[in-house]
């Protein structure tokens, strides 16, 4: 039995024993519940990574062993956490969605996870269905899909296919800091480039610039539209919450760029964080309609399953003194709940303050002559463009 011990303590504590405090850890079976501690992990979103909802087993260390190990100077967890590449053997990379919310009925994800570790993505549990976490879990373990681009264009040359606007991505950012190597996202704008399909783009990363020579040709023929998530002008504010995402500046140049470019360009404040970031909605209007933004849209905060707990943890760490306000007014939006899941409700909320920031979003894009997105053609797309083949007229 004390073989067994020192194996398993040298396997989770590879660093020397301060003392007898480290046996205070043990394994249990439970459901996943909110940490009573945590620290903060540099560069990442999550200050933790409890179980998923399908997972019953976790590792547990007591409060006391912790407190302990840090008045001896010992570091519980690394500063840093690397991130871990996965191949994503899918077969399929468009995706149909139901959703009457989202307004887009195909998207297309050439990622699993994302390294921003925005703390408030309302993706994070999908890493759960992988029997992972959706905490540090969901932005240090990315999974990569490195034939999006010939799926791509296998999906676009069938015939069952017909031309519709693809969303570039659900469930991560398609530009996160993995695809400066990759290039995985700018090999499927390629291709629908070529074949004529209209697509837009939701990124909180300047790389969208890389590309401009793309949007250009696709912008000449009403097949792209850009947006630029922004949710909040200030950069330390905006590195707590999205940590590897671009700073505020940087997407407010990549709008002026595009813009300049001729390329169709918004802004997306996504989300609004009540109680936090939504008396900057003017600023932010203002700001990316100055840098060139022909629109805007707005999301509110939504916190589906372990979300919520994670969102908490950080919001306990980082802004104890309007946690509960910020909270009080998220129940006060979903019906005296964190989040309310039903369709036409969930993105924006309901209630006085969320009609107040939904006048306050429509004043100032009226102000600032902002408006929706312009509607994309699917008058140009071309079957045959990927196989060599001539169209028949």
């Amino acid at each position: 039995m004390q073989h067994f011990r020192n194996i398993f303590l040298s396997i989770f504590f590879p660093r020397p024993l301060p003392g007898p405090a480290y046996e205070i850890v043990f394994m249990k079976y439970h459901k996943p519940h909110l940490p009573a501690f945590s620290p903060p992990v540099r560069g990442r979103g999550a200050l933790d990574n409890p179980s998923g909802r399908f997972e019953e087993k976790r590792l547990e260390k007591d409060a006391e062993t912790f407190n302990a190990l840090l008045e001896v100077g010992e570091e519980v967890f690394e500063k840093q956490i690397p991130t871990q590449v996965f191949r994503d053997t899918s077969r399929t990379i468009v995706t149909s969605n139901d959703s009457p919310d989202v307004g887009m009925d195909f998207t297309a994800n050439p990622y699993r996870g994302c390294e921003h570790g925005c703390i408030y993505c309302f993706a994070r549990p999908t890493h759960e269905y992988l029997g992972m976490s959706a905490g540090l879990d969901f932005e240090t373990k990315i999974f990569v899909k490195h034939e999006a681009a010939a799926l791509l264009r296998d999906k676009l040359s069938s015939r069952s296919w017909q031309p519709h606007v693809i969303m570039f991505s659900g469930i991560t950012d398609c530009y996160q800091p993995l695809e400066r190597k990759l290039k995985i996202t700018r090999a499927c704008m390629e291709v629908l480039r070529d074949f004529g399909n209209p697509a837009v783009i939701i990124s909180k990363n300047h790389l969208v610039m890389r590309d401009v020579d793309i949007f250009q040709q696709m912008a000449a023929r009403d097949l792209i539209g850009i947006s630029l998530s922004v949710t909040t002008l200030d950069p330390k504010l905006s590195r707590l919450m999205e940590p590897r995402a671009s700073r505020p500046e940087m997407r407010l140049r990549a709008i002026e760029t595009l813009a300049r470019a001729g390329v169709p360009v918004g802004v997306m404040i996504g989300p609004v964080l009540p109680g936090l970031t939504d008396h900057e909605i003017p600023a932010i209007l203002k700001a990316a309609a100055d840098a060139g933004a022909r629109s805007a849209g707005y999301v509110m905060l939504r916190l589906p399953y372990g979300v919520k707990d994670l969102f908490q943890n950080w919001l306990t760490e980082h802004f104890p003194d309007r946690a509960e306000k910020i909270l009080r007014r998220l129940r006060e939006m979903h019906g005296g709940k964190l989040y309310d899941s039903e369709f036409g409700h969930r993105m924006h909320g309901s209630g006085q303050h969320a009609e107040q920031i939904e006048t306050m979003f429509n004043v100032y894009c009226k102000r600032y002559g902002l408006t929706k997105p312009a509607k994309l053609s699917t008058a140009h797309f071309d079957r045959g463009a990927g196989t060599g083949q001539m169209g028949l007229f």
